[in-house]
Formats: structure tokens, C-alpha cells, sequence
């Protein structure tokens, strides 16, 4: 059931003594006004999609590299090797028109649109979650942080760019709306094009790399 975490706020939140997985919850209701899923036992939160944030789920390698294409603002989480990018909502139904129109409709990318009853693995929040970005090295745009990220490794969500704190997040999503720098927002088509860019390429590598004789890929 998907609902906000009931509380009186004349009482103070007892923050100590919650369960986890209840603090994880209350944040992400009460500080974001993010809907949440109850956890199961042993299982993480998860946050819905397509209501407040829709999602962008792409390899890791390709998620770092479109990290420019984003705005100081715009929350990004990785599990694995699989970076998350928060889009607006409704850019999970644009996304097949919109890989189309960049001539990227006939190929098999590794981008999975999370919209409307959606779920992602909400990442734990923490202190650097009102602290800003992980900062990533520069001249490493086109791979992952020369430091891993804490947890993420081993297959639990976290936030490599966290939310900031208050409601306002949504105003700093790649949304299609900003194409051509209309408003404030980062471009989505430009993140898009990106992503999609950086899958190509890892799929020819590794379709290179499965052949025992195959020329070097050079990319500019």
C-alpha cells in the first residue's frame, strides 16, 4: 500500500528508537513528499515512480558519462553496475518517441524507463543527503568515480548525487520541456542522446570483445 507515513507534528519524531526501514520511509514521505512501498521483511524500501520523478536505469559507465548533461539539483542513485537518473515525470512514456526521433529507435539500448507504478530501491538517507553531491573526480566524465561509492558495490542502493532537502527537487529534472534551454531545467533530450550514445558504444565493445578477431573501437 502506497501512503503517507501518518504523523502529528506537534510530537517530536523519537528518530533514535524507529525501525530503519520506518525512519527511510518517513523521510523520503514527510522531508521529500516522495510515496513510498513498506518494506518486507528483509527486503529495502522502495520508492514509486511516475508520480513525483519518473527514471532513467542505465549502466553505470553511460550514467557517468551523461552526469554533465544533469543539473547540480538532479538526484542520481547507483546499485551495482546500474546508475538511476531522476527524469520528470512522464519522461518514462516519452522516452520510445523521443529515442526515435534522435535515430536511436532501431537499436537494442540497455535504457529502462521507469514511469507510472514503478518502483526503485530507495537509498538509506544520511547526512550527505542534505550535504550535496558526492563530488566525482574531474576527467573521469566518462567512467565511474575513482573512489566507490560505499555499498553500492555490493548491491545495495545508493545516492551518488542525493536529493536535496524540502520539496523542491522536481524543478531540477531533465524534463523535455527544456529542450533548447527553455527554462532552468537540464534538457532531457540532450541526456537522452547521451545515454544512448554511451549503451551504443558499450554494446559494440562487448559484441568486439566476444569476436576472436575484431578491430579496436575508436570513439572521439
Amino acid at each position: 500500500m502506497v501512503g503517507t507515513v501518518p504523523m502529528d507534528s506537534t510530537i517530536p519524531l523519537p528518530r533514535r528508537h524507529l525501525h530503519p526501514s520506518a525512519w527511510t520511509r518517513y523521510w523520503y514521505e514527510n522531508e521529500l513528499g516522495w510515496p513510498t512501498v513498506p518494506a518486507e521483511p528483509g527486503e529495502p524500501v522502495r520508492l514509486v515512480t511516475g508520480v513525483r520523478f519518473d527514471v532513467l536505469d542505465v549502466p553505470a559507465e553511460a550514467g557517468a558519462a551523461a552526469l554533465g548533461r544533469l543539473g547540480p539539483g538532479s538526484p542520481v542513485a547507483l546499485q551495482g553496475d546500474r546508475m538511476r537518473l531522476l527524469v520528470a515525470a512522464g519522461s518514462a512514456e516519452e522516452l520510445p518517441g523521443l529515442l526515435g526521433w534522435l535515430e536511436w529507435g532501431t537499436l537494442a539500448l540497455d535504457i529502462v524507463a521507469l514511469g507510472v507504478n514503478g518502483r526503485m530501491d530507495a537509498p538509506p538517507p544520511s547526512e550527505r543527503a542534505s550535504a550535496g553531491p558526492r563530488p566525482v573526480p574531474r576527467g573521469r566524465s566518462r567512467s565511474m568515480p575513482a573512489a566507490p561509492v560505499p555499498g553500492a558495490l555490493q548491491g545495495a542502493a545508493v545516492w551518488l548525487r542525493p536529493p536535496g532537502p524540502g520539496r523542491g527537487a522536481g524543478t531540477s529534472l531533465p524534463t523535455l520541456s527544456a529542450m533548447g534551454g527553455v527554462g532552468g531545467a537540464p534538457d532531457l533530450v540532450r541526456l537522452v542522446d547521451t545515454v544512448a550514445t554511451h549503451c551504443h558504444r558499450i554494446r559494440l565493445r562487448r559484441g568486439c570483445a566476444a569476436q576472436p578477431v575484431c578491430q579496436p573501437l575508436a570513439f572521439s
